[in-house]
C-alpha cells in the first residue's frame, strides 16, 4: 500500500485550497477576563487624569485656582425684586381644611423687567392661585415639595409674563396650617 503523502498542518480540508491556517483562539472566560482588564485600567487611568486636572492629587493647582478666585471677585449682575402680596389659599383636603400661606418675590435682572412684570400682576396673581389651589397637603412635605412648588411657579410666571424673563421665584415666607 502507498502512503497517503501527509498535509502540513495549515492546508485546508475537503478540497478547499489556498485558505489560511486556522488560528488558536482564546478560551472564552479568558478572554472575558483580559476585556474587563483592560477596562479597569482605562477607568482608573481616566479616574486619576480627571482628578489631577481637578488638583485633587499632586500639585498645588487647586489651592492656586482657589487663591485666583478669591483675588477677582466674580461681576455679579445687579438683581431687582419684585414683591407680590400675601397669599392666603386653601389646599385640596379630604379630610379637613388646611391652608397655604405665602410672600412671594420674583427675581429679575433688570429694572426695565420689573416694570414690564407690574402691569401684569393681576395675571400673575390668578396663575399662582390657581395652581396653589389645587395642591394637596402631601405635594408640600420635604424640602423636595418646596422645590417643585418653586420650580413650577418660576415656569408659570414666565409664561405669564413673557417675554418678560423672571430667574426665580424667592419664598420670603411659607407656612402650611
Amino acid at each position: 500500500m502507498a502512503k497517503k503523502p501527509q498535509r502540513p498542518v495549515g492546508d485546508a480540508e475537503d478540497g478547499e485550497e489556498g485558505t489560511p491556517a486556522k488560528k488558536r483562539a482564546l478560551p472564552g472566560f479568558l478572554r472575558n477576563k483580559l476585556v474587563l482588564a483592560g477596562v479597569a485600567v482605562l477607568v482608573l487611568a481616566g479616574g486619576g487624569l480627571a482628578a489631577f486636572k481637578m488638583g485633587l492629587l499632586g500639585g498645588h493647582a487647586g489651592e492656586e485656582a482657589v487663591a485666583e478666585a478669591e483675588a477677582k471677585p466674580a461681576a455679579a449682575k445687579p438683581v431687582r425684586y419684585v414683591d407680590l402680596p400675601e397669599m392666603l389659599v386653601n389646599l385640596d383636603s379630604k379630610d379637613r381644611a388646611q391652608y397655604l400661606k405665602v410672600k412671594i418675590s420674583l427675581e429679575v435682572s433688570e429694572d426695565k423687567v420689573a416694570e414690564e412684570i407690574k402691569p401684569l400682576m393681576p395675571r400673575v396673581l390668578d396663575t399662582f392661585q390657581s395652581y396653589m389651589r389645587v395642591l394637596r397637603p402631601a405635594d408640600l412635605e420635604g424640602s423636595a415639595g418646596f422645590f417643585r412648588l418653586k420650580e413650577e411657579l418660576t415656569k408659570r410666571v414666565n409664561v405669564a409674563v413673557s417675554p418678560a424673563k423672571v430667574d426665580a421665584v424667592v419664598f420670603q415666607q411659607i407656612v402650611v396650617q
